[in-house]
């Protein structure tokens, strides 16, 4: 045909992106029904119901374009009364930890951890035995 490789793709690329552009508008009405909500990863699935298929990054792309931003709430703390055991055991041992076989006395201590931004417990359990 006599035609250079770089007019073949200069041309089908040209025809990809105003195929690209028709779908901007799909994309603000679909973000204006949702009044203003709904981000590019929703956006992609009311896309994909019409048969459209987009990126997510060519969607938050458009939407950058044309200012859209989506409305999010933060995620609020709440506190949360927790009840706490403050039952009053009885001192069986006194501090006499005479043991004559294995396991006969125990003792745990329950401690919290922070690593990184959570809280961990560890629970230690020590048997007096080998003391």
């Amino acid at each position: 045909m006599g035609l250079s490789k770089s007019t073949y793709y200069y041309q089908t690329n040209k025809c990809i992106n105003k195929q690209v552009n028709n779908y901007e508008q799909e994309i603000i009405s679909a973000f204006n029904k949702s009044r203003k909500i709904y981000g590019a990863r929703k956006i992609k699935v009311i896309l994909n119901r019409k048969d459209i298929i987009l990126s997510r990054q060519k969607i938050r792309l458009f939407m950058i374009k044309n200012n859209l931003v989506s409305k999010y709430t933060k995620l609020k703390y709440h506190n949360h009364k927790t009840t706490v055991n403050n039952d009053q055991i009885n001192n069986i041992l006194n501090r006499q930890f005479n043991n004559k076989k294995p396991n006969e006395v125990i003792v745990s201590d329950l401690t919290y951890v922070q690593v990184g931004a959570k809280w961990h417990y560890i629970c230690l359990l020590i048997d007096l035995f080998n003391r």
